[in-house]
């Protein structure tokens, strides 16, 4: 007989083998797709319907530039049909995420899907000020939003992860990128700090929410193949449309790759999808299908001589122990929306099953259910002749781990080592709003009241009674201005609060120290005040952001033993920096001045950190490691109206960083050149060639860190090597 695991990846290869044959018959209406640079093109008719529009300046901020949309005449023109009330267009999204008065980014697919190998999260991402993002092996990165899980050297810690508003962490709070697929999304937002109040989240870092196209949107049909250096190799279909008041997506994609560095090869197959009916132009329902199945070998971190002298070495322990890390992941959802006069109401549930089977230092086989809920209502209307917007809403999730590590035998299960029930839960009620008391300002107040427990019942008794549980009730507050100076520029301010649960990985034992069981650590709290700018005008783009958090116990790494860390509270920190977004035509009319005038076009995003102790008993007022001082992504594309574009691209780590709070090691600085060229008109075909790392430089991607390290300490992940990726995409 089968296993589950075996019998999900047969699923998943035929529902991914299915898509290309056919698809559901779309009605047809005559609309214009989204421009491929911005999402600030004339709404769909259907906008206005959908979401009344609120007073904010349209500017359309994207964190990456992409080949110009072509003219009427060019391309395909796409068949739509009325459009989902439950999942918003770009357009909508992006004027929505503008009511926030603080640090948000909305990136379309565009930016990244035609023109990358699309085949992490830095793909996406690599163009949002303030967020960190470098892949490890395979798909695991490491992510930190404004200083977030600097100290966690596994998993994701700090920033919650969301799926068309989903959870995608676990309950307890961990997160992982395996289950993001970059070919699914039609586009991302990212809510930083506080500023991602309405999803309940309550981390320093934020949250981002991946969100999967309808089959009310244009282009609902597509395949893709993708390949490249170190044996990448991806294959990708979709297929949708609408009938009446049904509608139907779902998109499959199965990749492979040999791996830049020894025994970090990989494949997955990953498959989304959904189901929506509209009772009425007015009351729409939708379910979602999320399924993967990973098989990830791990090649581990290296010292700083093996990584810089020979990158593509694992380490020996990974080796011997054929560390890997495999999920197979299934979920399940359903979104309600209900429009009223003045008022929208959108409700779901979900649940989710994860098996995680992970031979590391132990062989780790964990089983995790989640399931959960959310419901919210947002009312817009004139009260005593001024515009106000009400927002609330409340989130659940709860969650129950079965968790069980086994000595690890050269990738296979020994002996029984620990066992535990872990179950958390999570209920987070908040409230915002936001009054204009002018057409163009609006204050904004809000807050949100998390109420969560841990508990952890320990069935392996050998080595002492680990049970526990613990209760957290926080309060996160948050106030702020928003300024819509014209049309195409706002200003913003706020202070908010945050305040972070620890998972059950935060305990704090090892050799050396006392046992101090997770029931000990207490959550970490935040005080963040930020100002900036963001706008668009015809030909320049721009986001300029600064902020400062005062952080109370902040979680953090500060004991090592052996390459591995153990979290515990810091006392006091300091996160602080600024965050700078640039997009300007330099030059145009070079060769083609007619009405839509060929460019040469800049896209920057440069970031910079000051993360430090705040006189700390044993670190004084050093500075965190874990994250570059300065990080600047910049590409220059010259771009033709038919949709043609060639240019440079630069990754650059100036200065290099401390990998241990006692600030004795460091990594190296470095600079990346690239250079991409492609066709993308808007039409139904488009192509890419890009090539990274031109030069072949040899350099760190990412660090653990620990409280002191050594000339040895094994802490450094390599950088990918030259590497060149070619990909087409046919879309109708």
């Amino acid at each position: 007989m089968l296993s589950v695991s075996m019998r999900l990846r047969s699923v998943l290869l035929a529902s991914a083998a299915a898509l290309i044959p056919g698809a559901v018959s779309a009605q047809s209406a005559l609309s214009t797709s989204l421009p491929a640079v911005t999402v600030d093109a004339p709404a769909q008719q259907r906008a206005a319907a959908t979401r009344k529009p609120r007073n904010a300046a349209p500017n359309a901020r994207t964190v990456r530039s992409t080949p110009a949309a072509p003219p009427a005449s060019v391309g395909a023109q796409a068949p739509t049909v009325p459009g989902a009330l439950t999942v918003l267009t770009a357009q909508q999204a992006l004027r929505e995420i503008q009511q926030t008065p603080g640090g948000v980014a909305l990136v379309t697919a565009d930016a990244w899907r035609t023109s990358t190998p699309s085949n992490t999260i830095k793909d996406i991402l690599d163009y949002v000020p303030g967020v960190f993002a470098q892949p490890k092996w395979g798909d695991d990165t490491r992510l930190s939003i404004r200083g977030s899980s600097l100290s966690r050297n596994f998993h994701l810690r700090g920033v919650q992860l969301y799926m068309d508003g989903i959870p995608i962490n676990t309950a307890d709070g961990y997160g992982d990128f395996q289950e993001i697929d970059p070919t699914a999304y039609k586009y991302v937002e990212v809510f930083k700090g506080g500023n991602a109040l309405r999803f309940g989240a309550n981390s320093l870092g934020g949250a981002i929410n991946f969100v999967t196209p309808t089959g009310r949107d244009p282009f609902p049909n597509g395949a893709s193949v993708d390949m490249g250096a170190f044996g990448f190799r991806r294959l990708q279909a979709n297929t949708g449309g609408a009938n009446g008041p049904w509608d139907g997506f779902i998109t499959a994609s199965t990749q492979s790759a040999d791996g830049f560095r020894d025994h970090s090869n990989g494949e997955a197959t990953r498959v989304s999808g959904n189901v929506g009916y509209q009772f009425s132009p007015d009351f729409e329902t939708r379910f979602y299908l999320n399924a993967n199945s990973v098989r990830q070998r791990i090649p581990g971190s290296v010292s700083k001589a093996s990584a810089l002298n020979s990158p593509e070495t694992a380490a020996a322990g990974n080796l011997t122990g054929d560390q890997q890390r495999n999920i197979d992941t299934v979920r399940l959802a359903n979104k309600t929306t209900i429009r009223l006069d003045n008022t929208t109401i959108d409700f779901g549930v979900f649940g989710f099953d994860r098996h995680l089977m992970h031979p590391i230092f132990q062989y780790l086989d964990y089983s995790y259910q989640d399931y959960g809920g959310f419901a919210k209502v947002t009312d817009d209307r004139n009260i005593g002749g001024y515009r106000n917007v009400f927002v609330a809403g409340v989130n659940v999730i709860n969650g129950r781990i079965d968790n069980n590590q086994y000595v690890n035998v050269a990738g296979q299960k020994g002996a029984l080592a620990s066992s535990s029930i872990d179950r958390s839960k999570n209920t987070s009620v908040y409230v915002e709003n936001s009054l204009y008391v002018l057409p163009t300002v609006a204050l904004i107040g809000g807050t949100q009241f998390l109420y969560a427990t841990r508990n952890r019942q320990d069935r392996f008794l050998n080595d002492g009674d680990q049970s526990g549980a613990t209760e957290f009730n926080l309060w996160s507050p948050k106030g702020g201005l928003l300024w819509n100076i014209d049309p195409t520029w706002q200003a913003y301010a706020n202070i908010s609060r945050s305040a972070e649960v620890p998972s059950f990985g935060e305990s704090s034992n090892g050799p050396g120290i006392p046992t101090i069981p997770f029931t000990s650590i207490r959550p970490q709290r935040a005080t963040t005040y930020e100002i900036g700018t963001r706008g668009r005008r015809p030909d320049l783009t721009w986001e300029l952001t600064g902020y400062r958090a005062n952080i109370t116990d902040e979680l953090q790494c500060i004991y090592s033993a052996f390459g591995n860390c153990n979290v515990t509270n810091a006392d006091r920190t300091i996160h602080q920096g600024i965050e700078a977004g640039l997009g300007i035509a330099v030059f145009k009319g070079m060769f083609d001045a007619g009405p839509q005038p060929d460019k040469l076009w800049l896209n920057m995003a440069y970031t910079f950190n000051d993360f430090r102790f705040d006189n700390d008993a044993t670190f004084g007022n050093n500075l965190l490691p874990g994250a570059p001082r300065h990080y600047l992504r910049a590409e220059l594309l010259y771009k033709h109206a038919n949709g043609f574009y060639l240019g440079p691209n630069l990754e650059w780590v100036p200065e290099a960083y401390y990998v241990d709070s006692a600030n004795t090691l460091k990594t190296e600085p470095y600079a990346l050149l690239g250079l991409k060229a492609g066709v993308d008109n808007g039409g139904t075909y488009s192509g890419y060639i890009e090539a990274r790392n031109v030069l072949d430089t040899r350099y760190i991607a990412s660090a653990s860190i620990l409280n002191q390290a050594t000339a040895t300490s094994p802490l450094f992940e390599p950088g990918t090597g030259r590497a060149i990726y070619a990909g087409v995409k046919a879309r109708w």
